[in-house]
């Protein structure tokens, strides 16, 4: 795969902009590719409805598993993290770096480029408020595709600005009116929830300039600095024109100013930027606020065009990026490059049938899925270790972002399937940075080597677990099970066997030790699986046999005072949920927790009514919240309770009224991906119930036929006769055209490559599936 991604990346270097044009002027008469349907404003909103706010995706250029993300930025920290939200109607800029889809303040949004014509104005100001280089723009001009952006700015001037992407660098493209004084600005403070802390430009020839943005968490950023991230983002920037007129301005940020979101938006910190020193024709200058401006003379429909290369290692990182990825100023060409880069990851899944809006949803989900986990490294191999030193990649490709607790429900298992590289360089990188850092274990919420300590349970030893048990080899698994071992340790139920106050950590870390004990049976640790086998069973340590459910325990074992609201009560012992969501996860001993809630019967009625009792819409609820992961498996445990047919109805009625093809096609947080790879996987017909198990859930697909490729040049199909928005019920199903009566199958029967075939009608077949073996 990755010689192949080389390969596009190297011809697409020789695409014309007169090839740019004809294969626009022919898709005009050829059906739509899969690259046709990416429509990145799908969840590029961070509107709160109902008390949940919903995608907080970037609409901006990105290649797959890219570092850089040139991208619009709207709006800067509180709940944001992707730097942009669609309903606002002025533009900050456009940055090199962006996170996608989460909250928690944000981060990155790093080297923010702003064109601008008439006086400089160093300070961004707000929408509706203080004035800045802040700029209105056309709604109606903004346009967005796989590895493209572009949008016209409107103030007394009309600028358009273009971007596109290559796996380290940035492309941006002005076309300026005719003026005297057409202006290039870069805040290189800028940052998504804070500031960086402290700056350096220089310039280096007649078009190049190169520094660094530090940033800490002094200066905010991730969990407006709780998130501990610290990470220097290294440029090399080249301009088109000459660079006869330029210099640099700094604001004065006394010792004893705050630094972090707070601080820098209030007015006392703007005044100060607002009121930055501006140095013309300054060569180099460093400091905790500055920002660099290069001024050009234009005639109407004057292009500048800005490519950068940036580096989480050293500026000689970002130039040698910079020279191996766009060593022209085609922007079609690179513009080309990136589509062919999409074109072929988004080959991994074909589907026929459904609608026009499914299949947006559908490519675009699968499009959201390789945004993270990202590249971290440099075109060299070399990376930023967890000792704040230098390392070169020995054997895999280092990455960086893990959303351990939103992912390794969805998002690793879909990428075991079509991407199984990708989730092994994650595990090398995960490992190392446990060497490096000198902790010997995994975190749960990892940030450019940060770690967080965002969320909650072992996500890590899940994702380990699930690749392993899967056959996945390419990563050290002695360094890794180590490691394991050491954050079972760290973090767990210990020797109580819960966790006090919490019903999602014992639950969470009861799972989390069931996936240790897999991963200790097929790694040959046999002295390790009853132990943590045992640990496994935390669960029924939570349980209240007098209310019936799951039931936080304080320190001395005793229950906590049952609420007013019962087990709707949010928080009550539960992560962004209530106990009747996180009930449900036990995914490991299902078996197990349906006799506790009385057997199989009265837990199915009861999960009916779970259901039942969703609002249409599926926002922010207390009953099936998918806006967020607790509960992203329960319409499969259907499957398990002896009820398929439930699950296909719960499934596709999901993937009907969570997901469309709109900016607001999303009901929560994307989480770097996990809610998109939910709709690929489930949309697809299968789904894992259980990562750390080779069992996949069938379920009803939304399309006809769905191809998937897997290793060895094979494909795994699955064909649902008869399908339509009514038939949606599985009636009979054959695989590899034998008679086939079970509701899942094994990892194995996936990447064997095969068909499963599926015959749909209207009404539940309740034969269908009950079979156990």
């Amino acid at each position: 795969m990755r010689s192949i991604l080389f390969c596009l990346f190297a011809a697409a270097m020789f695409t014309t902009k007169a090839q740019v044009q004809r294969t626009a002027s022919v898709s005009a008469v050829l059906p739509k590719a899969p690259i046709d349907y990416i429509n990145p404003f799908i969840g590029a909103t961070t509107r709160n409805i109902k008390g949940g706010s919903l995608g907080k995706t970037f609409p901006g250029a990105t290649t797959p598993f890219g570092m850089t993300q040139v991208s619009p930025n709207t709006i800067t920290g509180g709940d944001n993290g992707s730097g942009y939200s669609y309903e606002y109607k002025t533009m900050e800029g456009f940055a090199l770096t962006q996170m996608s889809g989460i909250g928690w303040y944000g981060d990155l949004g790093n080297f923010l480029v702003m064109p601008a014509v008439g006086a400089l104005r160093t300070n961004p100001g707000t929408e509706g408020g203080r004035d800045g280089y802040r700029m209105p723009y056309d709604k109606k001009s903004e346009t967005a595709s796989a590895g493209y952006y572009a949008v016209t700015l409107e103030e007394g001037v009309s600028i358009r600005a273009e971007l596109t992407a290559t796996p380290h660098c940035g492309m941006m493209r002005f076309t300026f009116p005719s003026s005297k004084r057409s202006r290039v600005q870069i805040d290189l403070a800028r940052r998504v929830g804070g500031t960086s802390v402290e700056q350096s430009v220089k310039v280096v020839d007649d078009s190049t300039i190169e520094g660094w943005m530090k940033c800490t968490p002094d200066g905010g950023g991730w969990g407006d600095g709780a998130g501990q991230p610290n990470y220097t983002v290294f440029f090399c920037a080249r301009f088109n024109k000459p660079l006869t007129r330029y210099g640099v301005w700094s604001a004065n940020i006394p010792d004893g100013w705050g630094r972090r979101r707070e601080d820098v938006t209030s007015d006392r910190y703007q005044d100060s930027v607002q009121n930055a020193h501006i140095t013309r024709m300054a060569k180099d200058a460093q400091g905790k606020h500055l920002g660099f401006f290069a001024e050009f003379p234009t005639v109407d429909n004057d292009p500048v065009i800005l490519k950068t290369g940036i580096s989480f290692v050293s500026v000689d990182g970002a130039q040698k990026n910079l020279e191996a990825e766009i060593p022209s100023w085609d922007f079609d060409a690179v513009h080309a490059q990136a589509r062919a880069l999409w074109a072929d990851a988004l080959n991994a899944i074909a589907v026929t049938g459904g609608s026009e809006t499914d299949k947006y949803c559908f490519y675009t989900a699968l499009y959201h899925a390789m945004i993270d986990p990202r590249i971290f490294g440099d075109v060299d191999g070399n990376y930023p270790g967890g000792d704040g030193q230098p390392h070169k990649a020995d054997g895999f490709v280092k990455r960086s972002v893990f959303s351990g607790w939103d992912v390794f429900r969805s998002e690793m298992p879909l990428l075991t399937i079509i991407r199984p590289d990708v989730v092994s360089d994650l595990i090398s990188s995960m490992t190392a940075l446990a060497d490096e850092n000198g902790t010997g274990y995994y975190d749960r919420w990892e940030f450019l080597n940060a770690y967080s300590g965002c969320m909650v349970g072992n996500p890590a030893i899940v994702v380990i677990a699930d690749a392993y048990v899967k056959g996945m080899r390419s990563f050290n698994i002695d360094k890794a099970y180590a490691a394991c071992l050491k954050t079972a340790a760290q973090f767990g139920n210990g020797d109580r066997g819960y966790s006090p106050g919490s019903i999602s950590e014992t639950l969470e870390y009861a799972y989390s030790d069931w996936c240790m004990a897999q991963l200790a049976a097929a790694s040959g640790h046999t002295d390790d699986v009853v132990r943590f086998l045992g640990r496994g069973e935390a669960f029924r340590n939570v349980w209240d046999s007098t209310h019936h459910w799951f039931r936080p325990r304080d320190k001395n074992g005793d229950w906590e005072p049952w609420p007013a609201g019962g087990r709707l009560t949010d928080g009550y012992g539960t992560v962004e949920s209530n106990p009747y969501q996180q009930g449900w996860f036990v995914p490991h001993e299902v078996n197990g927790m349906v006799a506790l809630m009385g057997g199989r019967r009265k837990a199915t009625a009861d999960l009916v009514s779970f259901f039942q009792n969703t609002p249409g819409p599926m926002l922010w609820n207390p009953y099936y919240n998918h806006a967020n992961e607790p509960v992203h498996h329960v319409a499969y445990l259907f499957n398990r309770l002896g009820a398929p047919w439930l699950t296909q109805e719960w499934t596709r009625a999901i993937c009907r009224r969570a997901y469309h093809n709109a900016v607001e096609g999303l009901v929560g947080n994307d989480d770097e991906g996990q809610m998109s790879a939910w709709y690929v996987l489930s949309a697809a017909g299968l789904y894992p119930l259980c990562p750390g198990s080779t069992r996949m859930e069938i379920t009803s697909p939304v399309f006809s036929s769905v191809t998937i490729q897997v290793e060895g040049g094979k494909t795994f199909r699955v064909v649902a006769r008869g399908n339509s928005a009514k038939n949606i019920f599985i009636q009979r199903a054959r695989l590899n055209g034998k008679p086939y009566k079970l509701c899942y199958l094994d990892f194995s029967d996936v990447m064997a490559g095969g068909t499963l075939e599926l015959t749909m009608g209207p009404q539940p077949a309740k034969q269908w599936g009950i079979a156990t073996e």
